[in-house]
């Protein structure tokens, strides 16, 4: 069983009365125990893979540490990195890079009948695992001394509100945090609080419902599709995973503030990013950060010329497309990344010289048509994450491109409604966030305002939730 919503916030519920009552170490200990618990309630023997995660880097760290050869370092550093990713390789990777090699080989003729192994996928194995590898890469770089504290370590790795679907921690951030005593502030609880309520709210309202409006389009098969089925079903898609994925990271920050954690930022309105370099500053921070320290800067970065920087941003989001699972449509999806990526650095010279809007107006007007024209583009590839083969891909543009007609009894005109009422606070409470520069501006606004917002999301979850209905989309990556 993986936790939905509801079943996420009672459980934190039980862990956070036990946890009020004990000293700091307990509550270490206690921690680690509910992340146990949590992660095995999906599958038990699954833990056995966290568990040898754990084990594998707190050595490493350590041996890294105390190694003064610059070999050992980078040999320990190496069984590290090996280890983790034949975990994550053998699990996520194994029957798709076997069957992707039977078809390659089938073109010369050469047929052969590998062992699949049809395993289900372990639930955030690829968060986890970025996370602990950062850890002995940290340390090898001197940037950071090892614990000798393994029963801490073991709760940086299993930390449970972040530990399926992130964010992606770094030790040298959360580590610290975990080690020493923490502090309940008033103020701090009651902004962890709002979160923890926000997130409820953009994944039982927002997001179960817009799944409503996109499961239908995108898990049918069919050969011609309505252009405006496709895009409104697009456009669903993009509130849906929004809501989803930021609701849970806004679940996860807020519950780590009441116990006094203090997690990284995820999103930062990333609908409003005006090219793809703002997108990835907005989009899923703690990956992209991860991905430009720990992959695109290693490989060069922008150092070594133009073509070396295209070429290390190909790479870059193309792994970072794999890393959402092992499907042609996310090594696409990052391969689309990447392209809008370079793109945008060759023309972004050009653009600024040619487009100097000279009155305060122009500079707005400027801005709002290139937020909706990257919105478009960011659908764009939402459509490619979300299609559930290559050949939709192509039969869906297809429709957007040579069918494209609002045709009436096919519901097109009830899904336009829905997408609205569902979308509409959202819209405006991130209108709100941009306008102020400020995420928490619904929490410290006027006393009478907060309280009719707060009762209005209550009621519109009462009544038109999805109570509990559907997982969250990132616990299959």
């Amino acid at each position: 069983m993986v936790f939905n919503s509801l079943q996420f916030v009672c459980f934190f519920l039980v862990v956070y009365s036990l946890y009020l009552m004990l000293g700091h170490r307990a509550q270490n200990r206690m921690l680690l125990v509910a992340s146990y618990v949590f992660y095995g309630a999906w599958d038990w023997r699954f833990l056995s893979l966290i568990i040898v995660s754990t084990i594998l880097d707190y050595t490493c760290g350590l041996k890294i540490y105390n190694s003064s050869a610059q070999k050992k370092r980078r040999l320990y550093l190496s069984v590290s990195l090996f280890g983790n990713l034949s975990i994550l390789g053998f699990f996520k990777y194994y029957d798709f890079f076997a069957q992707n090699l039977v078809v390659l080989l089938e073109q010369f003729d050469f047929s052969v009948q590998p062992h699949l192994l049809h395993v289900i996928l372990p639930v955030g194995i690829s968060f986890y695992t970025f996370q602990t590898m950062s850890y002995t890469i940290d340390i090898y770089r001197k940037e950071m001394k090892p614990t000798k504290k393994f029963l801490d370590f073991a709760l940086f790795v299993s930390f449970f509100p972040q530990l399926v679907a992130g964010p992606i921690e770094r030790a040298k951030r959360l580590l610290p945090q975990i080690l020493a005593p923490r502090k309940l502030e008033l103020e701090r609880i009651y902004q962890g609080c709002y979160l923890i309520f926000w997130g409820l709210f953009l994944k039982i309202f927002v997001a179960d419902n817009m799944a409503a409006l996109v499961d239908p389009v995108f898990s049918s098969s069919g050969e011609h599709y309505n252009g405006v089925k496709v895009l409104l079903a697009t456009y669903a898609f993009a509130f849906q995973i929004f809501g989803d994925f930021a609701g849970y990271s806004n679940m996860a920050i807020g519950l780590g503030k009441v116990m006094g954690f203090d997690l990284m930022l995820n999103f930062n309105l990333p609908y409003f990013a005006t090219n793809p370099r703002d997108f990835w500053k907005r989009w899923h921070i703690s990956l992209s950060l991860w991905l430009r320290d720990y992959l695109y800067i290693p490989l060069g970065g922008s150092r070594n010329g133009t073509l070396s920087t295209y070429k290390n941003l190909g790479i870059t989001m193309l792994l970072g497309g794999l890393w959402h699972g092992a499907a042609w449509t996310f090594v696409i999806w990052g391969a689309f990344h990447g392209i809008l990526l370079s793109v945008h650095r060759f023309l972004e010279p050009g653009l600024k010289r040619i487009f100097c809007p000279s009155t305060q107006f122009g500079e707005k007007l400027w801005f709002l048509l290139r937020v909706v024209f990257f919105f478009h583009l960011t659908c764009f590839g939402w459509l490619i994450f979300r299609a559930e083969s290559v050949h939709q891909i192509l039969a869906m543009l297809h429709g957007l491109i040579f069918d494209f007609r609002f045709t009436s009894g096919i519901g097109l005109e009830s899904t336009c409604i829905k997408l609205i009422f569902y979308s509409w606070i959202l819209v405006f409470v991130q209108i709100l966030q941009f306008r102020s520069k400020d995420l928490m501006i619904v929490s410290r606004g006027p006393k009478t305002v907060k309280t009719a917002f707060y009762y209005a999301c209550v009621l519109l979850m009462m009544a038109f939730g999805a109570l509990g209905q559907n997982q969250f989309i990132y616990f299959q990556f």
